[in-house]
């Protein structure tokens, strides 16, 4: 292990697990407030704006802003911003519906699809399955990056260390699921946030000052023009790839039906996109400080360890806690959104079970406990093939987008009906198939959503056509009952 002593190897895992104590005690304190299944599942109407800004943050900002986001300006420079820009796009385009989401009180997306097209078990089942892959891919990966970073760092085996941090996820969420995630994540994004401001300003310290890093970095990365250094091409891949996948993300879903007030839905969204860009300032000082002092990586994305090994042991050891706050924060949120819909939406709305309070949230806290020894099985055993779970993105886009944004937009015009949601999912699936087996250059996740969109205009509008305007399901349904807290 690269030049740390034992004494500060000894410090950083005990302000390591002093994070994850915090955390524990925060979860706790916070997971009172949960008095029933649906805060647990859902957390509301409980959250005022400034805590789904952060925690907004908190769930975004994962190992892949500590590794990969670096990397890329470690090789493009300030195009970092570009790809926090499609996160910021894919915020903006909630906002389209986040006023009617939080009207509508749902609890996961399934619900949004249920509400609109009528209830199906089909549907919810293939809805509920996309909705949980994305937040299950994020678990996985963010125990291997929290492995990776902190093997380097310590020493420690890998196994041990993906063992340590399911623990940390699972005392932020047993205590009060949504409820307990959302606050501790409120906290520990605060904390992320001075964090990175603090050792983005270091690196550029170390690189000599900003005109160490403009007297050896080349121009083009660190000029305004660097927005657009990694070519027009690659952000377009960008675009094409993340704004789908954000826009279908659960996780944000989740704190827009969490708001406390209705009003606070579209702003929060804007605020938390803003916030992101925090992650690329982070980023985009680290890559290009790590680019002045060492332009010979051979791998972008060793940046950021290779940071880790200049860091003054004060800093390295408080570094080694917001590694620690970044990633249990992701992996909280991203479990908790698993359980939501194993249970609400499998459990109890594919079959039918398990509605009362107490029961539900005994077996919320039982799932949360399988799932999270799943994801920690898998990154132990592929801990460098988990590339497979980037195609979550795209086939949970692929399935969900037409028939959320689509379904939203029509649903004033066209009887909505279950077939057509089925369909529209299935095409999606089979377009993303495809174009991934054709290997398109195009990321196939635009294929399966163009496929999606296709099958549900070919239903909807030749069945509107001689027919009256009767009621849909989605002007004639109740709300989903979520009881206040």
């Amino acid at each position: 292990m690269p030049g740390n002593s034992t004494g500060q190897i000894v410090a950083i895992v005990l302000a390591s697990l002093l994070i994850i104590a915090l955390g524990a005690l925060l979860s706790l304190y916070f997971g009172k407030r949960a008095k029933n299944s649906d805060d647990w599942l859902a957390a509301p109407e409980s959250l005022p704006l400034g805590v789904v800004v952060i925690t907004q943050f908190a769930t975004a900002v994962g190992g892949g802003v500590l590794i990969a986001h670096v990397g890329i300006a470690y090789a493009a420079g300030w195009s970092v911003f570009a790809y926090e820009g499609c996160v910021l796009l894919g915020f903006l385009g909630l906002t389209l519906i986040a006023r009617w989401l939080r009207e509508q009180r749902f609890t996961t997306v399934p619900d949004i699809v249920s509400r609109l097209f009528g209830a199906s078990r089909p549907v919810t089942a293939m809805a509920g399955v996309a909705a949980l892959i994305v937040p299950f891919g994020w678990l996985a990966t963010q125990f291997v990056a929290f492995a990776k970073l902190f093997g380097e760092l310590t020493g420690i085996s890998s196994t041990v260390l993906i063992l340590t941090i399911t623990a940390g996820s699972l005392v932020f969420v047993l205590p009060g699921g949504l409820t307990s995630v959302v606050w501790t994540d409120f906290v520990f994004g605060i904390f992320k946030i001075v964090m990175s401001l603090v050792v983005a300003g270091y690196a550029i310290h170390l690189a000599g000052g900003w005109s160490g890093v403009t007297g050896s970095v080349p121009a083009r990365l660190w000029q305004p023009s660097g927005l657009t250094a990694a070519g027009g091409e690659q952000i377009w891949l960008w675009v094409a790839a993340n704004v789908p996948g954000t826009l279908t993300n659960q996780l944000y879903f989740q704190r827009v039906f969490a708001t406390k007030k209705v009003s606070d839905a579209r702003r929060g969204l804007v605020l938390s996109g803003v916030t992101i860009l925090v992650g690329g300032l982070y980023a985009g000082c680290i890559g290009l400080a790590v680019r002045a002092m060492n332009p010979g990586l051979d791998n972008p994305e060793d940046a950021a360890g290779w940071l880790i090994t200049r860091l003054p042991a004060v800093l390295l050891v408080v570094y080694g806690a917001f590694l620690v706050a970044t990633i249990i924060s992701t992996t909280g949120a991203a479990l908790q959104s698993v359980v939501a819909n194993v249970i609400r939406d499998l459990y109890q709305n594919v079959f039918g079970r398990g509605r009362g309070d107490r029961e539900t949230v005994s077996l919320s806290r039982i799932v949360t406990v399988l799932v999270a020894a799943l994801a920690a099985t898998l990154a132990i055993l592929f801990p460098s093939a988990l590339d497979w779970l980037v195609a979550s993105y795209a086939y949970s886009a692929a399935t969900l987008a037409a028939p959320v944004f689509g379904g939203y937009l029509l649903r004033r015009r066209f009887p909505l009906r279950p077939a057509a949601a089925l369909a529209s999912m299935l095409a999606g699936i089979a377009g993303c198939a495809s174009a991934q087996l054709l290997d398109t250059t195009v990321p196939y996740a635009v294929y399966g959503i163009a496929a999606s969109v296709l099958a549900l205009l070919a239903l909807l509008v030749p069945g509107a056509c001689g027919r009256s305007t009767g009621p849909r399901a989605s002007d004639t349904a109740e709300p989903l009952p979520v009881q206040k807290g």
